[in-house]
């Protein structure tokens, strides 16, 4: 196909395109949230705080970002102004509280505290700094994934030491009898 006959096709499929258009405009929606596609159905039935936290990803990704944008410290008192928009996120106020603590409790999350880091409200504009005592409370909290191991070392310890008890060891008069 040379140059010519392909202007031709795109002036024909302009002209196609131009009188399928509708006469009226589509009427604005008030959510922007799309509904479930196929990709939707494969994931199955997830945890209400992880969909919480995908829709506020969509909606506000300037205080929620995808990963591996790291984490931004948010605004102290977020969730009262993510209950403003419930109805938008089309989630319950419980759930959103349990996205809200599951965004913030992990060390992606810690990690973004640094003394003298910008907060963040929902649309992303600057409302605060994280203060010496913040930043201090984040490096000496341990991960998650770091209590798991310590727990699990507690655990191992306590049933080894349940499940086969020391023996004491013999007195010393006796072991020197043994040997003479």
């Amino acid at each position: 196909m040379g140059f010519e006959q392909l202007a031709e096709l795109r002036d024909r499929l302009r002209a196609q395109a131009e009188n399928a258009k509708p006469a009226e405009p589509e009427p604005v929606r008030q959510s922007t949230l799309k509904t479930p596609g196929p990709r939707a159905e494969k994931r199955g039935a997830a945890d209400p705080a992880i969909e919480a936290i995908w829709r506020l990803q969509k909606i506000f990704p300037r205080a929620f970002p995808r990963s591996p944008a790291p984490k931004v410290p948010l605004k102290v008192g977020i969730y009262q102004d993510a209950a403003q928009h419930l109805e938008q996120l089309g989630v319950s106020s419980e759930q959103l509280k349990q996205a809200i603590a599951t965004w913030c409790r992990g060390a992606r999350y810690w990690s973004s505290l640094v003394e003298n880091a910008v907060r963040v409200d929902l649309n992303g504009e600057p409302t605060g700094m994280v203060t010496p005592e913040q930043a201090q409370r984040a490096n000496t909290r341990p991960s998650r994934r770091q209590q798991g191991h310590q727990q699990a070392k507690r655990s191992r310890s306590d049933s080894s030491a349940a499940e086969s008890p020391v023996e004491e060891a013999p007195p010393m008069k006796a072991l020197s009898e043994k040997l003479s």
